[in-house]
């Protein structure tokens, strides 16, 4: 199969049937083979009855439903578990994503040898305050920490190959992040391209200002368990060493004073307080690592790492 379509829905129905009209077209005047997974992530309205009509109607097109609403994240992770298409693209069901964009995204994956593609919306069509600007802080951020050269992150519109939706794990709200999971995951070949944001014209949106404060903690949660997961005492036994020898030498220090001066008054000292606290945090530090390592030697994960290719076997 050519094309796999992972689209996550949240309350759509209105959009369904004018989305999937769409894609036919874009299917057909390309002559793709193709799938549609439409992911109903705990819907209230009638999306899921509208799916069902479109299936019956369209044998390309395929539907899961949640009990409830579990998020965009176990959304992607499910219709990825699904896709079988050598080229797995995301988009957003709110008709603000064209379909029109797919072969030039495919194309992009099969003829620049990229691994990734995402979208990037150069021209929006949101609110500023609450959403152009908020979003151009929370891409400069990520942009930063991950080194990786995208303008628009958060973009739903993205293609893959295959081996990469099927070797990264999307959960929380790691959605934002995908291009930072295949990056960590030894998927470094990312390109942007810039494609079209259309107006709303159903529904309501689902943005709410909690993502960018959860969003960010993401972040830095992904960003150490990128570096970090599978050897924890990397991290908390060289800060924890430190802070232990950063006490340990300021105690000498006030021990010597103490000695050379019998009237030195030690615990009316900040030297005193100082010392204490990093010998303290140092060690706490120290043994969280140990008990990090303890975690990752026994974890049925510690030894699988993804080979891209083999000979001779």
């Amino acid at each position: 199969m050519d094309l796999s379509l992972v689209i996550p829905l949240l309350n759509e129905a209105e959009s369904l049937p004018e989305l999937t009209r769409w894609i036919e077209e874009v299917m057909n005047e390309q002559g793709y083979s193709y799938e549609v997974i439409y992911i109903d992530d705990g819907s209230e309205d009638n999306s899921w009855q509208v799916i069902q009509a479109l299936q019956r109607s369209n044998t390309n097109v395929k539907g899961i439903k949640f009990q409830r609403n579990y998020g965009k994240s176990a959304a992607l992770q499910v219709g990825f578990h699904a896709a079988s298409g050598d080229i797995v693209v995301t988009m957003d069901a709110d008709l603000q994503d064209s379909p029109a964009e797919i072969p030039g995204l495919r194309n992009m994956i099969l003829e620049k040898d990229y691994d990734l593609v995402s979208g990037w919306k150069k021209v929006r069509y949101d609110n500023t305050l609450t959403k152009n600007i908020p979003s151009f802080f929370f891409n400069a951020v990520t942009r930063s920490m991950s080194g990786i050269p995208l303008h628009d992150f958060n973009c739903g519109l993205k293609a893959y190959r295959k081996k990469v939706v099927k070797s990264i794990e999307v959960y929380g709200e790691m959605h934002r992040y995908i291009p930072v999971l295949a990056k960590w995951s030894g998927f470094k070949k990312i390109g942007e391209k810039t494609v079209e944001h259309r107006k709303r014209k159903h529904g309501v949106s689902k943005f709410g200002w909690d993502r960018f404060i959860n969003g960010f903690l993401d972040l830095l949660s992904i960003s150490f368990v990128g570096k970090f997961a599978k050897r924890p005492m990397h991290f908390f036994g060289l800060w924890g060493s430190l802070c232990f020898l950063a006490g340990f030498f300021v105690t000498g220090f006030l021990i010597l004073s103490k000695i050379a001066d019998t009237n030195f008054a030690l615990t009316n000292k900040p030297g005193f307080y100082i010392a204490l606290t990093l010998l303290i945090v140092g060690m706490q530090l120290f043994l969280a690592g140990y008990l990090g390592e303890l975690i990752a030697r026994n974890s049925p994960t510690r030894n699988q790492y993804l080979v891209e290719t083999q000979i001779g076997f």
